[in-house]
Formats: C-alpha cells, structure tokens, sequence
C-alpha cells in the first residue's frame, strides 16, 4: 500500500501508555544483490485502505551487514539532529542546505500514546506519526531509513553540502510529521527528501516517489513547491533507477515511479521542495531483500545523492 502516515498505527486503546510486546526475530544475513525487471502491469493497482498491512509488524535489530564488505560501514556514523558538521568546504554542493527525513524512529512503537496525538496537517488533523512496517522476517522500516539516510549524508557532504537531519535516533520517539515539515522550513532547505520503504501486498515490487499536489487549506499553502517538487522527485527516480537497477512501482504509479498525494502533513505543510521515496515494499519477499542487503542500500542513497545533485545544480 502506499505510504500513509496513519499507515501501521501501533494498536490498543488511543493514548495507552503501555509498552508494546517486541519478539526478537533474526534477518537471514544472505540477501539478493538485485532483481531482473519483471514484467507487470504499468497501471496503478489500487490503494489499500490505511492501517491494514499483511501482517503485525514484529520487532528485530537490524541485519548484520556481511563481514568485509566495504560499503557496510557507510550507514554506522551516528549524529546530532542537526547537521554533522562534516561537509567539505568545496564541492559542487558547498552552499546547499539538504534536509534528510529518516521515515518513523526505531523508539516510536514505545511511545503509542504520544504518536497517536492528533496534529494539524492543514487539511484535517492525523496522528504525530506512526511505528512505520517490517519485513516479513522482522527487519524495521524505522531501522531501514535510519541506515539509507546516514549513507546518503556522507555522500552529499563529500560534495559539501550541509546535512541535517529530522531525527538520527537521538530522541525518543517522533518527530510529529509537522514538526517534520517545519524543520526543512526552518532550515531554509534547497532540498528536502523523506525516506521511506512500503508496506504493500506481496507480488507489488519497485520504488516509488511521493509528490506534494497542490494544496491550500488552513496552514497549508504548496503551490510554490509543487513546481520544484516534482523536478526534485523526477531526477531522484531517474537517479534511484540508475543506480540500483530496479524498476518503478508496478502498483503505485502508473510505471512512472511518481505519485502525486494531498493527504500528507509532511508535504502538505512544507514551503520548501520535498519528497518521499518509497525504496521498495518491505512486505515482498525479492525487495525486501534487496532491502536487507547493505550494498543494495548503498546504491539507493547513491540514487538519491545524484538525484539531489542533479537538481540543486541546475
């Protein structure tokens, strides 16, 4: 299903304060390095109502990445929300300010009652955010994004530009998704890019890119970052293509890759371009392997920094 941001609701009665029951379950360390295009439908294969994954979402500590693989420790640098303060003082992108938005947080299933309030997106209101999917085997969404976003930091500070991200597992749960918007805000972003992976049917493969449709209502106003938007969003799928190999949505999309939403306070509230990137759907077994696999992981953020790059320097 596509991405939703009451999508994977952690159950039980609103506000509880109860912790939630987490089985460790471990990631088998072999995983696929790609996947041959398959052949599918182009069209859109429909929406699943929101809430409704194929299965419970369980609880595992990342995959282990395999021992000498030089790009496992790409993702392993932790940092301060804030930028890392590492970006090179040339580059193509010295001067540009790139806003990372690592999807959920790994503290988020602790924090039910919190993330269950209900925040203004300017269109209605929606819950402060969600504990996001899993694989089937137990590897997190909130896990996955964390690891993608680290590795995309570096490669756009080798370029000089300056990095900050919304959450780097430095709070314990959030932040709310228009606080999320606020923060691109506030930072003045040139760009602004949420990482995410789906949580659709198996036999629904590829990548996705969420797009800000044009909005106006209360607190939010997007016809200035519609435009830029979706050019920001066309060539980080053209870049994510390249560099991972793998194929547009064959169920969101209509085979281009490129979905236009009104529905998300992360987008509906920001005033600079942004987008979501759905890099795969965690609930099929051949992406989330791929999903899994530290050097397929390094190849998407390396799409998303070309992506990034190629608009910023326009």
């Amino acid at each position: 299903m596509p991405y939703d941001e009451n999508q994977h609701r952690p159950t039980g009665p609103r506000r509880s304060r109860r912790s939630l029951a987490a089985v460790a379950v471990l990631v088998p360390a072999a995983a696929l390095a790609g996947w041959l295009v398959w052949p599918g439908p182009a069209g859109d294969g429909g929406r699943s109502s929101a809430g409704e994954p194929s299965a419970p979402a369980p609880v595992t500590t990342p995959p282990a990445d395999k021992p000498g693989d030089p790009e496992a420790s790409q993702g392993a640098r932790p940092s301060a929300s804030a930028s890392s303060g590492t970006p090179r003082a040339e580059g193509p992108l010295a001067g540009r300010t790139v806003v990372v938005d690592p999807g959920h947080n790994p503290g988020n299933f602790r924090h039910t009652s919190e993330i269950n309030e209900l925040v203004d997106i300017g269109t209605n209101r929606k819950e402060c955010d969600t504990t996001g999917t899993a694989s089937n085997a137990g590897y997190r969404e909130a896990d996955f994004t964390l690891d993608v976003s680290r590795r995309l930091r570096t490669l756009l500070e080798k370029q000089g530009a300056r990095v900050e991200f919304t959450q780097d597992d430095d709070r314990p749960f959030g932040p709310c998704v228009d606080e999320r918007a606020r923060f691109g805000n506030n930072a003045d972003a040139d760009a602004v890019i949420s990482v995410h992976a789906d949580g659709s049917a198996a036999g629904n493969r590829g990548f996705h890119i969420i797009l800000p449709g044009l909005v106006k209502s209360g607190e939010a106003d997007t016809s200035r970052i519609v435009a830029p938007s979706r050019d920001l969003g066309e060539r980080i799928a053209d870049g994510f293509g390249r560099a991972t190999g793998t194929a547009p949505s064959n169920y969101i999309g209509g085979g281009t890759g490129l979905d236009e939403r009104k529905d998300l306070g992360g987008l509906n509230l920001s005033t600079v371009p942004k987008v979501f990137v759905e890099c795969g759907n965690m609930r099929d077994p051949k992406d989330a392997a791929l999903l899994a696999n530290a050097s397929w992981r390094q190849r998407a953020a390396q799409g998303m920094a070309d992506g990034i790059a190629g608009y910023l320097q326009q």
